[in-house]
């Protein structure tokens, strides 16, 4: 089973590179004198390694992405994914009340069919101004 991960401050990680760095005189490789530090600091051996790696690309010693730009990176893509995540919730939220916009238009619409089919279709109201009042009681709905 791996060991759970640490995360160390940024002032371990200054003071565990420096370490490295001064201790590298004393030793022929870099890598017995990351291994000499490591258990001093109470990390292993290529966490050390890794923070001598990302101290020399934030120090733009060596090419990379700097730990301001991950950090970066990080809170754009988690603002990317709660935009989706919103866009998402209004696109449903819109379908939805089309959807019911729409069903009202549709029950309006029955509704108005059903009170000017009473009448027999349309009505010239014009060509009635000349008719008597007997042809337009015959035509009357209520009879």
């Amino acid at each position: 089973m791996s060991k759970p991960r640490t995360k160390f401050n940024p002032e371990v990680r200054e003071r565990a590179v420096r370490l490295t760095q001064e201790a590298r005189r004393d030793y022929p490789s870099l890598w017995s004198a990351i291994e000499s530090i490591a258990p001093k600091v109470g990390c292993s051996p290529q966490t050390l390694n890794g923070m001598g790696a990302q101290h020399e690309v934030d120090n733009s010693t060596c090419d990379g992405v700097t730990t301001a730009e991950k950090e970066r990176f990080k809170a754009l893509e988690r603002e990317i994914k709660e935009l989706r995540q919103a866009n998402e919730i209004l696109l449903l939220d819109s379908a939805f009340f089309a959807r019911a916009e729409l069903d009202r238009l549709k029950k309006n619409e029955a509704r108005h069919r059903r009170t000017s089919s009473s009448l027999g279709g349309r009505v010239n109201l014009q060509s009635l101004s000349y008719c008597p009042v007997w042809v337009l009681e015959t035509c009357s709905p209520s009879t």
